[in-house]
């Protein structure tokens, strides 16, 4: 039942859902997250009536909530917080974290086992969010109960967390399976499809999303996709595919939205629900704050994480108020460890404390480093390096940067991007990846352990043993 009360809550301004519709999305829910593979799932028509789960625009809303309470809620795969979240090991696999557990230390000395569970969870579970999407995606083609105005937005809404968990997929496994249906016939067996097809399938689910999505919030809350969401997302594949000029373009029509987004000057409030920053939040499970606030925080000696040295290293500029705000340390007869303190509260489950955090995907600051990067890929060092320092002055750093040349500005941009996004996400291993950084960074600080290929994580031995048609990455 715990599904079904975080749907209802993440929607409670718009709908109050009858018995029926709730039991409806739970069979839907169930029926989808409870697949051991994702490409073995059978497509819920074979199941349940999909026409009743795509009844009207409550329903067909639900199924769309559900996979946003899936990512804020599950501790145990492709999530916004927890041992398997993005966050998480991404963190670990860069230079962020440090690891306390025998589960985590294969990450941060990337050693990891092809049997590895939270590899196998961080696939299966963002594959079977695709294939919620591709089965919302369907089930809006063939039925008529869903208003036009809903059946737009909620298509929108399903290409951007196809696109969503795409992008992370071949960002981290690279070559993966390309699946755009529900047919598990077709789909049991799929090949890998290379990272420029996936790039340019996600490029055009977000702009099919730009189109479709409402210009606001369809909630008085930031926790649902709207048209700037969708352009956030897709200045960020933009960056990522080097297209410069469009990644710049829409990173500026975000921030120049100033009606809806504007930086939060002061850094204790960045991260509190519905902030001016926020461009797309995830609501925690009902009664918590964020699973971020209860895995990051420390009351102990840590068992599981804690910020590495070579971190703390890198703020060099005692002014910086981001190590101020956002790091804070524990002391105990064991030891001094730090810890990202990005949100304020640990959740407890034996205590009932006010939500007033939200998890932050994707904000404001990054699109300005966004746009400087892409401006300096373009020459146009003096408009890079006004949204470096709008960074920079938000942090307290008052003295701007100026007079740089264009390598110069980009590695002022690469360090502004791992202070300011620091365990979130998995931003500094994917900027390590990208820029080709990785290889000539970590071996130093990993060892004999690194290879170059460790660039890219392995494929599930359970999808590789059941696809014949799926090759494992080099290295593994």
């Amino acid at each position: 039942m715990k599904i079904i009360y975080k749907v209802r809550r993440s929607s409670q301004t718009i709908f109050v859902y009858s018995p029926i519709i709730i039991m409806l999305l739970f069979t839907f829910l169930i029926l989808l997250g409870s697949c051991k593979k994702f490409l073995d799932i059978n497509p819920p028509k074979d199941r349940i009536d999909r026409s009743k789960v795509f009844e009207n625009d409550e329903t067909a809303t639900s199924a769309v909530i559900g996979v946003y309470s899936q990512m804020a809620g599950n501790t145990l795969g492709f999530a916004s917080g927890g041992n398997s979240s993005v966050s998480v090991l991404g963190g670990l696999s860069a230079d962020e974290l440090k690891s306390y557990s025998d589960a985590l230390k294969f990450f941060s000395e990337n050693q990891i086992q092809t049997n590895d569970s939270k590899i196998n969870n961080v696939w299966r579970t963002a594959y079977n969010y695709i294939y919620t999407a591709n089965a919302i995606i369907e089930g809006l083609a063939v039925v008529n109960g869903v208003s036009e105005s809903t059946k737009k937005q909620l298509l929108g809404e399903a290409k951007f967390i196809r696109a969503f968990c795409y992008f992370y997929l071949t960002n981290l496994f690279g070559d993966v399976p390309l699946i755009l249906n529900t047919n598990y016939k077709v789909n049991e067996n799929a090949p890998k499809s290379s990272s420029a097809t996936i790039y340019s399938q996600t490029i055009t689910d977000l702009l099919d999303a730009e189109t479709l999505l409402s210009d606001s919030y369809v909630t008085n809350e930031r926790v649902r996709p709207n048209k700037w969401v969708a352009k956030s997302l897709l200045s960020r594949v933009y960056l990522y595919t080097e297209k410069w000029d469009l990644a710049a373009q829409k990173a500026s029509e975000v921030i120049n939205h100033k009606v809806l987004y504007t930086l939060v000057n002061d850094l204790d409030k960045v991260f509190l629900k519905n902030s001016t920053e926020a461009i797309w939040q995830l609501v925690p499970p009902a009664g918590q704050n964020t699973t971020e606030g209860g895995f990051f925080i420390l009351t102990a000696t840590p068992t599981s994480v804690s910020l590495s040295p070579d971190l703390l290293a890198a703020f060099d500029n005692s002014l910086d108020n981001r190590k101020n705000v956002w790091i804070k340390e524990l002391n105990n007869t064991t030891g001094r460890y730090s810890y990202s303190y990005k949100y304020k509260i640990r959740t407890s489950s034996l205590v009932t404390v006010p939500v007033t955090e939200y998890s932050m995907v994707i904000r404001l600051a990054e699109l300005h480093l966004i746009r400087a990067e892409a401006k300096a890929r373009l020459g146009q060092v003096e408009p890079a390096l006004d949204d470096i320092n709008i960074i920079r002055r938000r942090a307290g750093i008052v003295t701007p940067v100026t007079g740089l040349n264009p390598l110069q500005c980009l590695m002022e941009i690469r360090k502004q991007r791992r202070l300011e996004l620091f365990t979130e996400w998995g931003h500094r291993w994917l900027d390590l990846k990208r820029t080709v950084e990785a290889n000539t960074i970590l071996p130093p600080l990993k060892g004999s352990s690194w290879q170059n290929t460790d660039v890219l994580y392995p494929i599930p031995d359970e999808e590789i043993n059941r696809n014949i048609n799926l090759i494992q990455n080099l290295g593994y």
